[in-house]
């Protein structure tokens, strides 16, 4: 693809992000590209539930949500039948080339948006070159709009070499809710990858400096605890009540005060706490939304226990029930050396790479360490490379953008070190 056909297809897709498991249009738009560019190059192309391991989502939002979206999809000019294998949140895609004898070697790459709004002034370059969000209440804010378009262009360009093998590039749902990964690593398309690349756009580096291994990986963990009391006039008769925000309040203060562990970083976040009808009704009802991570699976199970104790506990206190549920949840994972090795030296020849770090830590959590973890427990190898790109806002802002340079960057490392591992091994 030329750097044109790379800048359109990241604008067209920026302009109508969707959010975890709403991804028709994007989906629909992907495999429509595929087929254009690469028609009967690819070997085979798995839409929708054929790409994923359906009982393995997770923070899939509810009917009505999904169906709004795939309503909006609908009026757009992407193909019908495309849509038609997604309906019901089953997004994603998974494109398989294959050349004769060689390595499997994967490619993942995340496609999902954020639910927050884009900015609207003159100096945010989508707004003022007009491919500035589409959709109200959402938008392209990490970069992923990015990461579909290198995977496209990693699949052309490996296509268009002399490589030998197979490549799948597994085109990846609902990352921001850590609820896409588990689908696709559970998934048969996996189970023979021998090397697996992911893939991220900035992350704080600059255009011209790629991470070969990114490491640092929070495991991660949502929980949703629901407190349930008994209502009561809070002037004539409180003590008929049992307060659930009471026993909310007393969890949210508890859950900050886990001990950390010596074994590594952990982490606690209280994102949602609300409950209650009006000043004078003892509230009935009461719920947290929170994350626990850790800088290890074990730390991150760890925290889990603990938060959930301190939730029983509050209950407890107040005499409320107490209903928990688990959500998403994503393990931490580690950059084999040998394969953060030949992406440092494939990306040391790149045109453009003015600087090339052998690793650094995400700090942060990430669903793609589902497949990598799968991958190397399956007896291979997997690597988490980082392209660097001027954002001038911070990753899940309003203002966040990408330095569209940066997407040839990706394409030519990626794209140069799948073809280096069918050479070299």
């Amino acid at each position: 693809m030329s750097t044109r056909d790379l800048v359109s297809l990241r604008r067209d897709l920026h302009r109508k992000p969707e959010p975890a498991w709403r991804e028709f249009y994007t989906t629909a738009r992907i495999v429509e590209e595929l087929e254009s560019r690469l028609g009967d190059t690819l070997d085979e192309l798995h839409v929708g539930p054929d790409a994923i391991a359906s009982e393995h989502r997770m923070a899939v939002p509810d009917e009505t949500e999904l169906t709004r979206w795939y309503e909006q999809a609908r009026e757009t000019d992407v193909d019908e039948g495309i849509l038609e294998q997604l309906e019901g949140g089953y997004t994603g895609a998974v494109a398989v080339l294959e050349r004769g004898d060689g390595p499997t070697v994967g490619l993942r790459v995340d496609i999902d948006g954020l639910p927050r709004e884009e900015a609207d002034d003159p100096d945010h370059v989508p707004a003022a070159e007009g491919f500035r969000s589409e959709h109200e209440g959402a938008m392209h804010g990490c970069g992923h709009d990015a990461h579909a378009t290198i995977g496209i262009g990693v699949l052309e360009a490996v296509a268009d070499s002399d490589f030998e093998g197979t490549l799948k590039v597994f085109f990846q749902p609902a990352e921001e809710v850590v609820g896409g990964g588990k689908s696709m690593a559970k998934s048969d398309h996996l189970a023979d990858v021998e090397y697996l690349l992911a893939v991220h756009i900035g992350l704080d580096h600059p255009t011209g400096e790629i991470v070969a291994g990114i490491d640092g990986f929070l495991a991660v963990s949502h929980l949703e605890a629901t407190f349930t009391g008994e209502p009561a006039h809070a002037g004539g008769h409180p003590e008929q009540g049992r307060n659930a925000v009471q026993a909310m309040a007393t969890a949210v203060q508890n859950l900050y005060s886990i001990p950390r562990h010596n074994d590594g970083k952990t982490r606690v976040n209280a994102g949602v706490v609300e409950g209650g009808s009006a000043a004078n009704v003892v509230p009935e009802q009461a719920r947290i939304v929170a994350e626990v991570r850790g800088e290890t699976t074990a730390l991150m199970e760890y925290m889990v226990a603990k938060a959930e104790r301190v939730l029983e506990s509050a209950a407890d206190m107040h005499e409320c029930d107490l209903e928990i549920e688990t959500g998403a949840e994503a393990p931490s994972a580690t950059s084999d050396a040998a394969l953060v090795s030949t992406v440092a030296d494939v990306a040391e020849s790149v045109p453009g790479v003015e600087r090339v770090l052998e690793r650094d830590e995400l700090g942060g959590s990430e669903d793609a360490t589902y497949l990598m973890h799968e991958v190397q427990q399956n007896g291979g190898t997997a690597c988490y490379v980082c392209v660097g790109t001027d954002h001038p806002g911070g990753h899940h802002t309003a203002t966040f953008d990408v330095d569209e340079a940066s997407l040839g960057h990706g394409v030519d490392v990626l794209a140069g070190t799948i073809e280096r591992i069918a050479r070299d091994g």
